[in-house]
């Protein structure tokens, strides 16, 4: 299997998740290249071919230039898969090479099981296995879902591509989300509820419980939907991603979207009933517990310290 990998280039540098898309690729031992529409002075490590497009010439996002870019090298290697982030380049990118090219297009892959893609449904409740009718696949990779155990290495065979394309969009910069409210980004302790807290009234344990610590509160997406927490205090990639040196989740079973929010925090610890939910694949310690129970008792010693 030939698999296309398409990297990012996002104000003035490459973005560092492109080892998620070589992760994917070698999970399924598939031979790979790269397309990047970047500089040649910050360029992805990896070894394979790597389609360099100049971005001071062809700007880091140009519909219709970058899409007529991505088709001559796919026209070129012939790949079985083109390869994209679910991020909003892949979002905007991808579906305009899947109808290029009259191919299936998969977005939001979290795993492959029995060399096919999976993607949530039910707002990530369940997951589904999906076969490509199409010669081709185009896909989008959920952030956090595929990782390299250790840093990339190697050194790309660089080859220059250049094309005679012309674009009405032009990028012109980028506008940072406003934050209202609380950062959990600058958050040293962090202690979020997930849907085994049960009600709204039993977040009150959770925000307690951060109190003791020192901490500030979160919340997983479930729990934000439900109207419970507001969503300043998500955690996950359609919340805030964070590093704090202490992250405590009750009640949150570990779905791929909230575990890439979170599991680059120094020391995890989960609160949960079910001893096999996966965010003990993640978590220091795995407290098999009943939050309700468990909480009270330790913010009330915490409190007598």
């Amino acid at each position: 299997m030939k698999t296309l990998l398409v990297a990012e280039f996002r104000e003035g540098k490459l973005r560092v998740k492109y080892s998620q898309l070589i992760a994917f690729a070698q999970q399924q031992g598939s031979e790979a290249s790269m397309f990047l529409v970047g500089s040649p002075g910050d360029l992805p490590q990896f070894n394979g071919p790597l389609y360099l497009a100049d971005v001071a010439k062809y700007g880091e996002y140009n519909p219709s230039v970058h899409k007529q870019l991505l088709l001559d090298v796919i026209a070129k290697e012939q790949p079985d898969q083109i390869v994209f982030h679910h991020s909003s380049y892949g979002w905007d990118l991808a579906p305009r090479i899947a109808v290029a090219l009259k191919a299936a297009q998969i977005a939001e892959v979290v795993a492959v099981e029995e060399g096919l893609p999976v993607v949530p449904v039910c707002n990530a409740k369940l997951r589904r296995k999906i076969k490509p009718t199409t010669a081709q696949t185009v896909l989008t990779l959920q952030a956090g879902a595929f990782g390299l155990e250790d840093d990339p290495v190697g050194t790309p065979t660089v080859v220059a591509i250049d094309a005679d394309a012309a674009g009405k969009v032009q990028c012109t910069g980028y506008e940072a989300a406003k934050i209202e409210g609380v950062d959990l980004t600058k958050s040293e302790i962090i202690v979020s509820a997930g849907r085994g807290v049960g009600k709204p009234e039993n977040v009150a344990m959770v925000q307690a419980l951060a109190k003791a610590l020192g901490g500030e509160y979160g919340a997983s997406r479930p729990v934000v939907d439900a109207g419970w927490v507001e969503h300043n205090r998500q955690v996950g990639t359609t919340g805030s991603t964070v590093t704090p040196k202490l992250y405590v989740a009750c009640g949150i079973s570990g779905a791929i979207q909230h575990l890439a929010g979170m599991k680059k925090s120094e020391f995890i610890v989960a609160v949960n009933t079910d001893k096999d939910a996966p965010i003990g694949e993640v978590a220091n310690v795995l407290v098999v517990a009943d939050l309700k129970q468990f909480l009270p008792v330790l913010t009330e010693k915490l409190n007598a310290l």
